[in-house]
């Protein structure tokens, strides 16, 4: 039941084809399931359309599984909206992920976004890309559990994997770790690694690997304890990196499998 076309006032992709409605372009919406698409897809508009289901606010803190979808792959919406417009318009940027956004807009971000549930604003206003990216690490770091669980441990299992010295012998045993997460862990690491790997191939980023794993080790692994002491944060970080790099290192092939796309990361539409 689509209206008039209006006017767009903040870019937004197309629910139809995916592409960017530029600023003040005619744009045409759904009044029943809010679906936003340019005039000339409106033909390829589904029909009957389905009402959209009311957005909760997502909590400030929780599981990974909090926040993801009901069907794979499992990659809460935030993420993958901060990885889009990272990679859309971010892999140019020097220091993607080391360099730090303005922490008030990084925060302010976050909140409005955690408010908005499933049913995200456009992050094209953000004229940082460092602030996107710092919206992503903080949403990770602020996780009851980090996304690999603790590995950071020596003793739990993507510790010992990452420390067999052999290297065909180390992947075959982070392999085996990685399809042990829960099914959203997974599914947001392979997204993640993903990504990653884009941004460690990008000459402008100049974030190679061992950067990238020196930044999100502590994000994306964490500490053995809820709250480490100094000594123990110390004594962590290298084990941290260390795990991270490991999982960089794996095959791009082996993280498809589990978002399902052939593309490096699916843009959803």
């Amino acid at each position: 039941d689509p209206a008039p076309p209006c006017q767009v006032i903040r870019p937004e992709p197309c629910g139809i084809c995916g592409s960017r409605i530029r600023f003040g372009k005619a744009a045409v919406k759904c009044r029943q399931c809010q679906l936003l698409l340019h005039p000339k897809c409106r033909e390829q508009c589904p029909s009957p359309c389905t009402p959209r289901p009311r957005h909760h606010a997502w909590p400030r803190e929780g599981v990974l599984a909090d926040f993801a979808p009901p069907t794979r792959p499992l990659v809460p919406t935030l993420v993958v909206q901060c990885v889009t417009e990272v990679e859309t318009r971010g892999l140019t940027e020097t220091g993607l992920y080391r360099v730090p956004g303005a922490e008030q807009l990084v925060q302010e971000w976050k909140r409005k976004l955690l408010r908005a549930g499933g049913a995200l604003p456009a992050l094209g206003g953000v004229t940082d890309i460092h602030v996107v990216c710092g919206v992503l690490k903080d949403f990770l770091r602020g996780l009851k559990e980090p996304l690999t669980r603790g590995c950071s441990c020596p003793n739990s299992p993507p510790g010992v994997a990452a420390d067999i010295p052999d290297d065909a012998a180390c992947s075959t045993a982070l392999r085996h770790v990685v399809s042990k997460l829960p099914p959203a862990n997974r599914d947001t690491l392979a997204f993640l690694m993903l990504h990653l790997l884009r941004v460690s191939r990008s000459p402008d980023c100049k974030m190679d690997v061992l950067n990238l794993s020196r930044v999100f080790g502590p994000t994306l692994v964490g500490h053995a304890s809820a709250n480490p002491t100094p000594l123990a944060i110390m004594e962590d970080t290298p084990r941290q990196c260390k795990v991270v790099a490991q999982l960089l290192s794996l095959p791009p092939d082996f993280w498809r499998g589990f978002v399902g796309t052939e593309q490096e990361n699916p843009v959803p539409t």
